[in-house]
């Protein structure tokens, strides 16, 4: 009830999850749950099926328990937006949502995504959409998914990951020889960094740094020849960090 009704109560403010996860300020669900009509949360953990409905943002029900047999785990949340509140419809756009999910499983490696669209009517078809995704490859997929239809300078896609000061990172890299701009995406736990960051900065760094002293150590560049530039470098890249 506390997570849901009250602002700010997220797991940024203890327990180590904010290491890898993001959107966990205490805003997002509490807002949905504001502006929705109703909203219900069903919990299970320990053998038990905890559930919890809320209407316009604050408790129609108290949190109840019951046993089950299996030792099932996960969180449901269902939730219906308020039309007094979204005058001009709350139909959601199921190509909007599938894309974020598609990138999400990319960004997260062996993570299955199931999304299910019932609205018949709507989809003027018989059976409801279904769409899966999971990648074993995590970006290294995604990178051959945006270089689908370009025609890669070298087919095995580079690929790094390490940790230094209790902070992870990965990255994939591919260049491309029918590309000439360079599409270079960071993220920070599952976010979409679109104002940059250190580690987009960092990367932009480190591969101007390394492929010119790479191509003065074979000749490439001559003593008194200037450095490449960082956009000559990153022309046709594609990369994910």
């Amino acid at each position: 009830e506390t997570v849901l009704t009250v602002l700010h109560a997220g797991g940024i403010f203890g327990g180590g999850g904010y290491k890898v996860s993001g959107g966990l300020h205490g805003v997002g669900v509490s807002v949905v749950n504001a502006l929705s009509e109703w909203l219900e949360v069903t919990v299970f953990r320990d053998k038990k099926e905890y559930s919890q409905r809320f209407e316009r943002g604050t408790p129609a029900t108290e949190l109840t328990s019951k046993p089950i047999k299996e030792a099932r785990t996960g969180t449901s949340v269902s939730f219906l937006p308020d039309t007094s509140i979204f005058t001009t419809g709350i139909e959601f756009d199921c190509d909007t949502i599938a894309s974020r999910l598609r990138e999400l499983a990319y960004l997260n490696a062996g993570v299955k995504i199931t999304l299910t669209d019932n609205r018949l009517e709507l989809l003027n078809r018989e059976a409801p959409r279904v769409e899966t995704y999971c990648y074993e490859g995590g970006i290294r997929e995604y990178i051959a998914y945006m270089n689908n239809d370009k025609q890669p300078l070298h087919e095995d896609i580079i690929y790094t990951c390490g940790e230094r000061s209790n902070v992870q990172i990965e990255v994939a890299l591919q260049w491309c020889t029918d590309a000439y701009s360079d599409t270079v995406l960071g993220f920070a736990n599952n976010i979409r960094t679109i104002d940059g960051g250190t580690h987009l900065e960092g990367l932009k760094t480190v591969l101007t740094r390394t492929l010119n002293a790479i191509a003065r150590k074979r000749n490439k560049l001559k003593e008194g020849d200037a450095n490449l530039g960082g956009e000559n470098i990153r022309e046709g890249l594609t990369a994910v960090t």
